[in-house]
């Protein structure tokens, strides 16, 4: 309960600053593989459908392949690509809908406390967000960013379990006018093993998001549905 408390209250202070809030209802669907090809490698596969009104409208479209590395059970490393459609949705919408590029590094460690099971991965982001100004042709945008990831997972009876996680993205290096601060996102779920190989989670995220350079923030109420599988590719 404790860390569910923690994990929830980057969201709850910003609320407290008075400065414009946009709660939206969204909906994730998500992928998640990673699958050993040959040895220590492996693949990274992830697709993410994210809807506004929960489904109706879109919201974004998020593809992100990898190259991981396992150094030993507990500790991993990745690089990839990460391809990201934005749509307008909510009351504060963006001026177009855009594209980015990300290029990213990742360090992910695992850690066990009796019957809990904690994963922390460090992420390092470059960025190249897409820019329409009136009818002229696109113009990119570059900034690095950090994030941080922290999940628990308790078992329940059975396959079930409970899972928990926080994340804190950072913008280490931006434009003129971008904060510092450019996210953090809360979730709590419920899980089950299908199968040694594949699990299902459902869960509430809040995702806190600053927008118009800190003067305004939303509020995303998310149901994430999530797969997740480590199917072996090895011949």
């Amino acid at each position: 309960m404790l860390l569910v408390l923690i994990a929830f209250a980057p969201g709850f202070a910003l609320g407290q600053n008075g400065k414009t809030v946009d709660h939206n209802l969204n909906g994730w669907f998500m992928y998640f593989g990673d699958h050993t090809v040959k040895g220590k490698l492996g693949v990274h596969l992830e697709g993410q459908w994210r809807r506004h009104n929960l489904i109706t409208r879109g919201q974004q479209l998020l593809l992100r392949p990898a190259i991981n590395y396992e150094i030993n059970p507990n500790l991993s490393l990745s690089a990839g690509y990460a391809f990201v459609a934005t749509h307008r949705y909510g009351s504060l919408p963006v001026a177009f809908p855009f594209e980015e590029h990300r290029l990213y590094q990742q360090i992910s460690a695992k850690q066990r406390f009796g019957k809990v099971n904690v994963e922390h991965r460090f992420r390092l982001e470059q960025r190249w967000l897409e820019r329409k100004i009136g009818g002229g042709p696109p113009q990119w945008r570059y900034q690095d960013r950090f994030r941080y990831f922290i999940k628990a997972t308790v078992p329940l009876s059975g396959k079930y379990y409970f899972g928990t996680y926080n994340e804190i993205f950072l913008n280490i290096r931006r434009p003129p006018g971008v904060t510092l601060f450019d996210q953090n996102r809360a979730y709590a779920a419920v899980g089950a093993r299908l199968n040694p190989a594949t699990r299902i989670e459902v869960g509430y995220l809040q995702q806190t998001l600053s927008r118009l350079s800190g003067r305004a923030f939303e509020y995303n109420h998310t149901l994430q549905i999530a797969i997740f599988s480590n199917i072996s590719l090895r011949r």
